[in-house]
């Protein structure tokens, strides 16, 4: 026998992680889109990038993600004595950290350079994460490219809201803004 379980052993320890890691995952998503939103004021106020989808796509695409992400890491967390799993899943937890910081930085704070800083953070340990999972599990790392695609996209989405609203979106104390040209 030169296996540690059988496939059926395997299954039923990917189903365990999934039910346990899919909804942790969309729930810690959810948590951390609570901690700031784009029904603030200074959010309806700034000015949109002609790229920026309907306010509804976002709700519907993370969702949609953070499932194939829940379900990428419990491909890895199923792999009972994979060399590198562990490594797979530290690392993932690192970058999930930033990407969960994301949107307390960019509508909390209302810090749109600093959102960007922490999307470059996402985008590149994201990459990492990747290159982790697929020494671990391919389908693992596959599973990320759509996620991979969309960070890429929120990076230039939030690069363009800072090239957009030069001043950050803040006016002075009565909520006007001026903006002079040379």
């Amino acid at each position: 026998m030169n296996f540690l379980a059988s496939k059926a052993q395997l299954r039923a320890s990917f189903l365990r992680w999934s039910l346990f890691l899919v909804p942790l995952v969309v729930l810690l998503g959810f948590l951390a889109g609570q901690l700031g939103g784009p029904d603030t004021a200074w959010f309806q106020n700034l000015t949109k990038p002609s790229i920026f989808p309907p306010p509804a796509a976002f709700g519907i695409v993370w969702g949609i993600l953070y499932v194939m992400v829940g379900f990428s890491v419990a491909l890895v967390a199923s792999a009972w004595g994979a060399s590198g799993r562990g490594l797979a899943i530290v690392l993932f937890a690192l970058h999930f950290i930033g990407n969960l910081a994301w949107t307390p930085v960019f509508f909390g704070m209302q810090d749109m350079m600093s959102g960007l800083y922490v999307l470059g953070y996402v985008v590149v340990s994201l990459l990492v994460v990747i290159w982790a999972f697929w020494r671990v599990r391919k389908w693992a790392a596959l599973l990320l490219l759509p996620y991979l695609a969309w960070v890429c996209f929120a990076a230039v989405l939030n690069y363009q809201f800072i090239v957009e609203n030069p001043g950050g979106g803040h006016g002075d104390e009565s909520g006007a803004v001026e903006r002079i040209t040379l």
